[in-house]
């Protein structure tokens, strides 16, 4: 005998619905995730010195701006013509750089490499440089000196290679004019940053790759900072009317006197090619060494005369 047994109405599952088109709209993105800050946020202007160090670090560098990526992974699309490892600087209109404090230096004098942090204006750290030279070089050929310095992003991987030759001081003589050359990456030329005769200011001309002039920097006559900061201005080519600056920060008066350590804030416009930024972040190397630099018992320069 078969018995059929039935299964109440109530207890058989129902269809599984079929989606429609457009019936499960995206819900709109809820907005940047705690801790990582709007990636299509710039800095607000101003040197914003008074970071604090439990601030979240920058999750987007040197990605692409919202690119999704891990902090230091690679952008989904590269803006066309920026060298690897230098797109965060299209975001960012202020750069700060500190002189590390290297403690040998300090006591007994004896020239090291001198190292720095680069920042963003929140405080974070963005890129390190530190000076490639020789320990006789250093200490017998001083502020003068040739180098190579190498600047590295958060991920160890150096994007940019300051070369800077080795000149003689003579304000009376234009080949003894101070020059500096800027590769990004490393082995490509992106630009120079050449010192321009003047009797009694600094001069430089901000060039590209073809040593074309874009841009032009202009300093103090007398470039001390005597409890104040030192600007040097940064101007178009055929305009005099100032579009940023590379300015010396006065670091008080226990360093000033007893260390080399200096502080530096390049503030240029956010629109300007990153392959420039780039080069004015050489200038102020460059700066640093001519008049802000001290080995031994010499005195560090405050003119185009000294």
């Amino acid at each position: 005998s078969h018995v059929t047994h039935k299964i109440p109405q109530n207890s058989v599952p129902a269809p599984y619905p079929t989606p429609q088109p457009d019936s499960y709209p995206l819900a709109p993105y809820p907005g940047p995730m705690a801790g990582y800050g709007d990636p299509h946020q710039v800095p607000p202007p101003g040197f914003n010195m008074g970071y604090s160090p439990n601030q979240p670090a920058v999750m987007y560098q040197p990605g692409a701006v919202g690119s999704g990526q891990d902090y230091g992974g690679p952008p989904a699309v590269a803006p066309v013509g920026v060298p690897p490892g230098l797109e965060y600087l299209a975001q960012i209109d202020q750069i700060l750089i500190h002189q590390k404090v290297e403690l040998l230096e300090a006591f007994i004098g004896f020239e090291t490499n001198n190292e720095y942090d680069i920042k963003n204006s929140l405080g974070q750290k963005i890129y390190k440089a530190k000076e490639k030279n020789d320990c006789c070089t250093r200490n017998c050929c001083g502020s003068l000196r040739s180098f190579d310095m190498k600047i590295k992003d958060t991920m160890d991987r150096e994007v940019i290679r300051l070369i800077r030759p080795y000149r003689c001081v003579s304000c009376w003589c234009p080949c003894c004019l101070q020059e500096l050359e800027v590769q990004a990456p490393p082995g490509t030329t992106i630009g120079y940053v050449r010192q321009t005769w003047h009797p009694f200011l600094p001069r430089f001309d901000i060039q590209g790759a073809n040593k074309e002039t874009v841009l032009k920097l202009e300093g103090p006559c007398f470039a001390c900072n005597c409890c104040g900061d030192v600007n040097f201005e940064l101007k178009g080519k055929h305009d005099d009317k100032p579009i940023g600056r590379i300015s010396k920060q006065w670091s008080g008066l226990l360093k000033e006197v007893f260390t080399d350590t200096d502080n530096f804030g390049i503030q240029f416009p956010l629109d300007l090619d990153v392959k420039m930024k780039a080069v004015l972040m050489g200038a102020c190397f460059l700066i640093d060494f001519m008049f802000f630099e001290k080995v031994g018992d010499a005195n560090q320069r405050s003119t185009v005369f000294s």
